[in-house]
């Protein structure tokens, strides 16, 4: 029982934050994601920023853009056996949202930028009734990336840049415990804390004619450092010295990305995009939490996660229909890291299709709004081994996400 608690309350917290980077959260543009979320290999607006920095100095305009999305997801679980028992997570809407500025004076090759982006977060929340309260009641986590970015255009036909990134974030997950009072009611464990780290984003952008172009980026990884979070317990008196509330710290690696993207312009109406995404998610073999007192007996806890290195693919169009009004389309197959054996309800994670479309309408010659709808769908996959401290059974998640942004160019 004692090995049982401490793999419940490592997987629990392990799990957590592994979501937060885990689950990328790829909306970043509103424009891109109309066209599939590619957006590498072109110079398609502020959201540059993030896409590649290489491409800012391309921009014509100074200008501010922002945005933001609503995540309605929900997961389904099924319990293969013994008793098939069901249940659906019950998920708060989340809310990621991206902002951008890039200026520069008239006809100069330099430009400066800055993007304050949300690329990782979740919300999920199962309840305290499901089979697998022991793993997760509910979990709320976010990072936000602040990124101040430069940017120089060598010719006409080259541009570079890189941003030093600062990354601010922060956990919360309630579970049950496997152990009961009096009144037969579970014990309870909240885990709360905040986490900082550093990176950079680099790119190079390079367009040979007016048809055609190409951009290669990298991502840093980020390691998010948990320091001094809040590790708190209600459980029967009995069994208090067992749980003192405390402390934990650890550190969490967000992956590194690189990406290749090509943009394609047979026509002034028509623009063509198409991105190879690899997410560096091997950074996630073993994870160790150091917590301030012994928790049943222990002071850490260590578990394996062995995530994989994964490809996402994705083609996108935009076709302007007069000056003003433009309608976009696009698609992308997302790879999952999690290996069989790892699957857990915080992120009961599979191999994605994405399907998205989306539309800009200018205003004026300054003002725009553009608009995105995202839909994800993933593979049912059911895992019945425990490596990892996840429940067994089958899960299905599809996710409908919104978004909306207006930009002001000068």
């Amino acid at each position: 029982m004692k090995r049982k608690l401490l793999t419940f309350l490592g997987c629990a917290l392990l799990s957590g934050m592994v979501q937060a980077g885990g689950f990328q959260v790829n909306l970043q543009g509103q424009k891109q994601i109309g066209m599939g979320h590619a957006g590498t290999g072109l110079a398609l607006d502020e959201a540059s920023v993030f896409f590649n920095p290489g491409a800012m100095s391309h921009l014509r305009q100074n200008g501010f853009q922002l945005g933001a999305s609503g995540i309605i997801s929900k997961i389904a679980y099924l319990e293969t056996a013994p008793g098939n028992t069901t249940a659906k997570s019950d998920n708060p809407t989340g809310t990621p949202f991206s902002a951008y500025g890039v200026f520069g004076k008239e006809e100069s090759s330099l430009k400066f930028g800055l993007g304050v982006y949300t690329p990782f977060g979740s919300k999920v929340k199962w309840g305290d009734e499901w089979i697998g309260r022991y793993g997760l009641n509910e979990l709320e986590l976010s990072a936000i990336f602040i990124q101040p970015t430069v940017s120089y255009k060598i010719g006409d036909k080259v541009g570079i840049g890189a941003g030093v990134v600062y990354s601010r974030g922060g956990v919360n997950l309630q579970r049950s415990i496997p152990v009961q009072d009096q009144d037969a009611n579970d014990g309870h464990a909240e885990l709360d804390g905040s986490a900082s780290g550093w990176g950079y984003n680099a790119g190079i952008y390079f367009k040979p004619n007016d048809k055609f172009s190409v951009g290669l980026t990298y991502r840093s990884k980020v390691n998010m450092e948990v320091d001094e979070g809040d590790a708190t317990f209600q459980v029967a008196s009995s069994l208090a010295s067992r749980f003192p509330n405390t402390t934990f710290t650890t550190e969490l690696p967000l992956p590194a990305n690189i990406t290749l993207g090509i943009g394609f312009t047979p026509t002034e109406a028509l623009t063509i995009a198409a991105d190879v995404q690899r997410v560096n998610w091997s950074a996630y073999k073993n994870l160790r939490f150091e917590y301030g007192a012994a928790i049943n007996g222990s002071t850490f806890t260590e578990n394996a996660r062995n995530y994989e290195d994964v490809y996402i693919y994705r083609l996108g169009a935009q076709y302007k229909i007069t000056d003003a009004f433009a309608l976009r389309a696009g698609g992308y197959y997302d790879n999952t890291p999690v290996q069989d054996g790892y699957l857990t309800p915080e992120t009961p994670d599979a191999n994605a299709i994405g399907i998205s479309g989306g539309l800009g309408y200018a205003v004026s010659d300054n003002f725009q709004i553009d608009a995105s709808f995202l839909y994800i769908s993933k593979e049912e996959r059911t895992d019945l081994s425990d490596l990892s401290g996840g429940i067994g059974g089958t899960y299905k998640t599809n996710v409908n996400i919104p978004g909306l942004a207006v930009s002001y160019k000068f």
